[in-house]
């Protein structure tokens, strides 16, 4: 009699347990599916480039993918895993190392929008002989792996030198996690090396992150530095102060704001490489640009001016100032927000040329609209930039030219990609339909 009392406290206490888990487990499912109905009814269903897919005969739902996922993009739907939120993933692939029974694979690209992707061989060498390919230009986000890709890049070079004299025994083109580690290794193997990038600061995609944003990482092993561990979640500030101590500590030359304009192979089979300042004769060539490629700018009269910028990196630098942000993507409207959200007086406004924003985060929608309704942040639909002075902005409008008072600019209309140039090299690509 004992003995069945204590089974029956055993099992009632089981049951309890048992209900309350599949209660939050129904209750999570609920709030996935709702996020993958805003997401599509906002046209955000498409990723932005590496995401995950899931194998549902293998998924049991465990709920360890979106645990390790701090961007919410994955959740699990009637008992299996699903990428609910596509825009919000970045390809870190932290999912795919969570999943207790490999269910995810990381791939490029949809069945209905294809990623073009460059041809390289498993030591990053492109179709054009000597000319090699790192980093996130490849496809590869994850800042451990594009490490290890310049890394690895760098010794195949390495065998490559002698063969052809030329001042520099390698160019490497962009000074984020690829570029860094490929500089690196270039001086652990005594090679003559020109490390050049475009913007005036190095990190690459990472700088370009909002403040505070936490990026993914894992231990990276770097040549000279040794093996690098700043945990799995890092700030985006803590990650280019170690980058920067990198850079001091180990004489590590970087050539900021010279910009990969082209190259051209020569009969001695070396390469001029073409920049913003002048030209670099080289033996091989270590591609490391990011996908994001060239700011795209606006072609009106007076962008050339000092106040024209086409990222906002710290919000409080405008405080007080009236600021136009231009763009209707994520970017430009998480611009406007956090210029918004500043105290301190001024104007923020936000103009875009189309008559509604069809492609943004829920979540940046309605903070916008608060910002809106408070006075914060005023939005100009259906307006194009004319003309930038001074101190003023003119609008073109459907009623006319607007004129604003305006202190500064910022421009958030996404990049030009270096596709065409890099095909104007030779360099084959192939296009990735959800494919790794």
């Amino acid at each position: 009699m004992k003995l069945l009392t204590y089974l029956l406290a055993y099992a009632a206490v089981a049951f309890l347990v048992l209900g309350a888990y599949l209660r939050r487990r129904s209750r999570a499912s609920r709030d996935a599916k709702k996020l993958m109905t805003e997401s599509e009814r906002a046209g955000l269903n498409e990723p932005p480039s590496l995401h995950p897919v899931v194998d549902p005969t293998r998924c049991f739902g465990s709920g360890a993918c979106t645990r390790a996922c701090p961007e919410g993009a994955l959740g699990v739907v009637d008992g299996k895993a699903m990428l609910v939120n596509p825009s919000a993933c970045i390809g870190h692939g932290a999912c795919q190392a969570a999943c207790p029974v490999q269910a995810l694979s990381l791939v490029f690209g949809t069945a209905r929008r294809g990623v073009d992707i460059p041809q390289v061989t498993p030591e990053y060498e492109s179709n054009v002989p000597g000319v090699f390919i790192a980093g996130e230009l490849g496809g590869m986000g994850l800042i451990r792996k594009t490490a290890e890709q310049g890394r690895q890049a760098m010794a195949a070079i390495r065998r490559r030198v002698g063969k052809h004299a030329a001042p520099l025994d390698v160019v490497i083109v962009g000074a984020g996690p690829a570029g860094l580690s490929a500089g690196l290794s270039a001086i652990h193997h005594g090679l003559r090396y020109a490390l050049i990038e475009q913007e005036d600061s190095l990190g690459g995609a990472v700088y370009h992150y909002p403040r505070n944003k936490v990026a993914m990482t894992a231990p990276v092993k770097l040549d000279i530095v040794g093996t690098m561990r700043l945990g799995t979640e890092v700030q985006k500030e803590k990650l280019l102060e170690f980058w920067n101590e990198v850079v001091a500590t180990t004489g590590l030359e970087v050539r900021f704001q010279e910009k990969f304009t082209g190259l051209e192979a020569r009969p001695d089979g070396t390469f001029e490489v073409r920049t913003s300042k002048g030209a670099l004769q080289t033996r091989c060539v270590l591609l490391a640009l990011g996908r994001r490629g060239s700011p795209r700018k606006l072609d009106v009269p007076g962008e050339e001016s000092g106040k024209v910028v086409y990222r906002l990196i710290d919000p409080e630098q405008y405080v007080g100032q009236s600021v136009l942000v231009v763009g209707g993507g994520d970017s430009a409207i998480e611009a406007a927000i956090a210029l918004g959200e500043q105290d301190g007086g001024g104007a923020v406004q936000l103009a875009y040329r189309g008559n509604a924003f069809s492609r943004v985060k829920e979540q940046n929608r309605l903070k916008l609209a608060e910002l809106q309704r408070s006075g914060r942040v005023r939005v100009l639909l259906g307006s194009t930039v004319d003309r930038i002075d001074a101190d003023q902005v003119h609008l073109r409008t459907a009623a006319g030219i607007e004129s604003l008072t305006n202190d500064q600019v910022i421009v958030c209309a996404g990049g030009e990609l270096p596709t065409a140039l890099l095909e104007r090299i030779g360099i084959r690509f192939e296009t990735k339909f959800g494919t790794a």
